[in-house]
């Protein structure tokens, strides 16, 4: 596809053009990254640097203590990486007994982290630099400080009024008392410490050494059930790719236990409607996706899970062409419905993509799920923990019940496409709920409609909320919003705030003639760069 700039939305961002590029929601960490193609490193390099500055200067949405994913195009072949943590040992479903769910924030909301973990299995296998190296702009931003960049600002003010009281957040995040303001300079000097032992160590400080041991002692102190044999135990997974077919490209994500397959399945719905009679805005074209969409996430609350858990309804029966089919002729196309789970079968995130010069692309995702995730910090280290624990369900005979080394449902996804066995674009659309729904809008809006990546990530959004809600951006047509409302959508408007609800998106599309096209949400700090 050649490259058609229609900047029809209102953004002060053109896509950024080059052989080598980064695009993330935090400038600093884009710079890393480019520093390290700068410096010879390829892209699993950059997309590493950069993970490891954003736990730095994007802390509200990612740390030390996050979970983290990956899809990359080596040159030559598509790989998937899940990098999440499992539950405690001491996790048993008797833990939580008489709550009606799993708690959101404080330590019986840290499953292991394992992002650190995702960094050096990606370093040992596709990496060209020492792993030192790739540490050394995220070490160089916690001792010395970083400006604090205004979303990233405000998103830190409010994680410190709902947080300050959790242990070792304070001390932390708060000095003085309280969130630096944008504009402020920050450091972290524990955070560097840290860094330096997870550089030194190839990450296994942070699972079996000091850090471990720092981690473990403090959870022990407040009566956590993590220990340092569920950190030791830990250890990612190749897990590969599973995907859907859309007019040719196929959209690639992880396989559950993350909410992609929500995203394909969506897809391979709409491949069986009439969505390709309108176009990107029409009413009739919001709706299909809006109904998609709803199937999807009936059928993902019902049935995903960590997948050695989905023995009744597995990911292919979800994804089989036919069950696609039958649940597109669900659809009304003129109005909005109530839908239940199918029958398949009878019976607060940080997101980076880099590609560079030699073809290597890569997309990578880390989390704390909620801003500052469980709100818990180790003394001494800068190791933020997040609240992955409450994507469980305490729901008995549901396949994402609470267990011991059980993985927790997962909203992080990245996303990548490819078409007749080559890559296309590396992409992500970060903010929870969002991320399912942002990837189809994303492959429809390039794909489909013909949209370069910066004018994708500037239109409005839309977000299936429940039932028959949807939350619209303000900036959507009013003569839209009273048109889907007349269909039965029950419309709220909502600004493009700092708090994800309409996601993050970061998107790099490779070019026909060599090269790159990268585009950065013009709702977050974030910048797209290259040379």
């Amino acid at each position: 596809m050649y490259l058609r700039h229609d900047p029809i939305y209102a953004s002060r961002r053109s896509p950024v053009l080059a052989d080598n590029v980064v695009s993330t929601s935090q400038p600093l960490a884009s710079q890393a990254g480019l520093s390290i193609l700068a410096r010879g490193g390829n892209a699993v390099d950059a997309a590493i640097a950069t993970a490891a500055a954003l736990t730095v200067v994007e802390p509200t949405g990612n740390g030390l203590g996050s979970d983290a994913f990956a899809i990359l195009w080596d040159g030559q072949e598509l790989h998937g990486l899940n990098a999440s943590g499992a539950a405690p040992a001491g996790w048993t479903p008797e833990r939580f007994a008489g709550r009606d769910k799993m708690p959101f924030r404080g330590w019986d909301s840290v499953t292991v982290p394992g992002a650190i973990s995702a960094w050096a299995a990606l370093s040992e296998r596709f990496g060209r630099l020492d792993f030192a190296t790739l540490l050394e702009p995220a070490v160089r931003y916690a001792d010395e400080g970083f400006i604090v960049s205004p979303v990233i600002g405000s998103l830190w003010a409010k994680g410190a009024e709902a947080l300050s009281e959790q242990p070792g957040f304070a001390e932390a995040f708060m000095p003085g008392g309280r969130a630096p303001r944008p504009g402020e300079r920050f450091s972290n000097p524990a955070q560097a410490n840290s860094l330096r032992a997870i550089a030194e160590t190839k990450g296994k400080a942070f699972y079996e050494g000091a850090l471990a041991e720092k981690i473990a002692a403090f959870a022990d102190r407040h009566g956590a059930a993590l220990s340092a044999d569920d950190l030791a135990a830990h250890a990612p997974e190749w897990c590969g790719t599973i995907d859907t077919a859309f007019d040719g490209a196929a959209l690639h994500e992880i396989p559950p236990n993350g909410q992609g397959i929500a995203a394909l399945m969506a897809l391979g719905i709409l491949e069986h409607t009439g969505i390709r009679n309108h176009g990107p805005d029409d009413v009739a074209a919001v709706h299909l996706q809006i109904e998609a969409i709803k199937l999807a996430f009936r059928d993902l609350d019902a049935y995903v899970a960590d997948r050695a858990y989905m023995t009744g309804i597995t990911p292919e029966d979800l994804l089989s062409p036919s069950y696609l089919k039958a649940r597109a002729a669900e659809i009304d196309a003129a109005r909005a419905q109530h839908h239940a789970a199918g029958a398949p079968k009878n019976g607060g995130t940080v997101y980076l993509s880099v590609a560079d010069s030699d073809g290597m692309m890569v997309s990578f995702i880390q989390s704390n799920y909620a801003g500052f995730g469980s709100g818990v910090v180790v003394p001494g280290t800068g190791i933020s923990l997040q609240n992955r624990g409450a994507g469980f369900t305490l729901k008995e005979g549901h396949p994402n019940r609470v267990a011991p080394g059980k993985r927790p449902f997962h909203t992080i996804i990245p996303g990548f496409l490819m078409r007749d066995g080559a890559p296309v674009m590396s992409f992500g659309v970060m903010g929870g709920p969002m991320q399912a729904q942002g990837h189809v809008q994303m492959v429809l809006r390039t794909q489909l409609w013909g949209q370069d990546v910066q004018t994708a990530a500037d239109a409005p959004r839309w977000r299936f909320v429940e039932g028959l809600k949807v939350a619209c951006e303000t900036a959507v047509d009013p003569a839209t919003l009273q048109a889907l409302s007349d269909m039965g959508h029950e419309i709220e408007v909502e600004a493009p705030d700092a708090a994800f609800g309409f996601g993050g998106a970061q998107l790099v599309h490779r070019l026909p003639g060599g090269g790159y096209a990268a585009g950065s949400d013009p709702r977050k700090d974030g910048q797209a760069t290259g040379f």
